[in-house]
């Protein structure tokens, strides 16, 4: 791999290009398969990549290819430099500078391929004995993963990896009647604990076999949601993909474009990507732009500290740059109340674990259908819901938070408490 990086750095510099960074990776994947509760496939995957990026004139030229031969490679930098020179110069483009040069070794110790088999047949007998109405398909997975990154700036990482992982699908079928699926992953770096003990799985298992009797909304108001860790695309990864990252802050959509420094969300509020938490299995430490990772609030009590921008984004606006790249490894500070008391302080509302919406125009703008979720009635969670509608402004409802859980989930990719949020629009039939 560190043969292979040096040559293509090496081919294209010496082809009269100004700038250069490469990234080289391999990876090896032992995974079980199931369907409808039953072991389909047993396998073992290999993938090698390079990621080349030239810069010649301010023109970028960038590829990628699954094969790491001499020819391949040829072929790539040639390839990448005709694109650079037919490309438009832009004065954004740029490679990072020489910092720190670091290694990091997160290995486990190997596969331990018996005990992901037992681990993976526990799943499949426990649905059968105790959630016999479930239904699986599942993949479980050892991943092995080797990176390294070098520029012509003289930076240079180098990063090995191993986790385990497990993303069920499933759903739940009484009769005719069925729930909708529904899915979750986790991640881990031991088999210590049994899969239906990782994060919520065991708490969405249970929920599906109640979602089997449904129960439609018969009216139309507005009131509260308690968002669970599960459905964590509904509000945080849609704040990260249409109001703070690259994209959103180039084409000048984004509502927080101008708003660095001043308070955007309930002072409760601070959301963070924390790839160098301990809690997060799979989490990067550099990023594909050559700068070492490091942990950051994106809102720090309610005050927005951070875009999530890239070297190209940061140079295109003129503000700073995240010090990550890490959209996934999403972490949301606890709060001061129980989730149990949360629950309590809802006399109409909705508990959300998945939610299906196109997403939000410029203007924060959401509708869609609460999935898999209850009603709450009088401070308890009752009945599951059917095809019951959402809509709300996804910036507007964090200026008043009511309550944050001090309870957190940890599933080895995100950190999320239990969230109430107000202001919701809610209608069934």
């Amino acid at each position: 791999m560190n043969n292979v990086a040096q040559y293509a750095l090496e081919k294209a510099l010496k082809a009269g290009v100004n700038k250069v960074s490469v990234q080289v990776s391999n990876g090896r994947k032992d995974e079980f398969n199931i369907e409808a509760n039953n072991f389909s496939l047993m396998r073992t995957l290999f993938e090698d990549e390079l990621t080349l990026k030239v810069i010649t004139n301010n023109r970028k030229g960038t590829m990628s290819i699954n094969k790491l031969d001499k020819d391949s490679v040829d072929g790539a930098v040639e390839e990448c430099i005709a694109m650079a020179k037919a490309s438009a110069p832009d004065e954004a483009e740029d490679i990072a500078p020489l910092v720190k040069n670091e290694n990091f070794s997160r290995t486990i110790g190997g596969a331990d391929k018996q005990k992901l088999f037992s681990r993976t047949q526990e799943f499949i007998q426990e649905l059968k004995d105790k959630y016999p109405t479930v239904s699986t398909d599942m993949q479980t997975e050892f991943n092995h993963t080797k990176a390294i990154y070098l520029n012509s700036n003289g930076v240079e990482f180098n990063d090995e990896a191993e986790w385990y992982y497990a993303q069920p699908m499933f759903s739940a079928k009484e009769g005719e009647a069925s729930s909708s699926f529904n899915y979750y992953a986790v991640a881990a770096d031991n088999l210590d604990k049994p899969f239906m003990d990782l994060g919520m799985l065991r708490t969405l298992i249970a929920e599906s076999e109640r979602s089997v009797k449904t129960r439609m909304v018969d009216d139309k108001f507005v009131g509260k949601i308690i968002l669970t860790p599960a459905c964590d695309d509904m509000i945080w990864y849609t704040l990260l993909w249409n109001f703070l990252d690259t994209s959103s802050m180039i084409s000048g959509t984004s509502r927080w474009k101008d708003a660095l420094s001043t308070l955007v969300a309930d002072k409760k509020l601070t959301f963070s990507s924390s790839p160098l938490n301990p809690d997060m299995i799979v989490g990067e430490r550099f990023t594909s732009d050559g700068f070492l990772s490091q942990d950051f609030d994106y809102i720090k009590d309610g005050m927005l500290n951070s875009y999530a921008l890239n070297l190209y984004g940061a140079n295109k606006t003129g503000k700073p740059r995240a010090a990550n790249s890490a959209l996934y490894n999403i972490e949301v500070a606890a709060g001061d109340t129980s989730l149990s008391e949360m629950i309590k302080g809802v006399d109409k509302g909705i508990l959300i674990n998945r939610f299906s919406g196109a997403s939000p125009g410029p203007s924060g703008d959401i509708s869609g259908v609460a999935k898999n979720s209850f009603l709450i009635e009088n401070g308890k969670v009752t009945d599951a819901v059917s095809e019951t509608m959402l809509s709300f402004n996804v910036v507007d409802i964090l200026q008043n938070i009511p309550a944050i859980s001090k309870e957190r989930c940890v599933n080895g990719i995100t950190v999320l408490p239990w969230f109430m949020f107000d202001g919701i629009t809610i209608s069934g039939k």
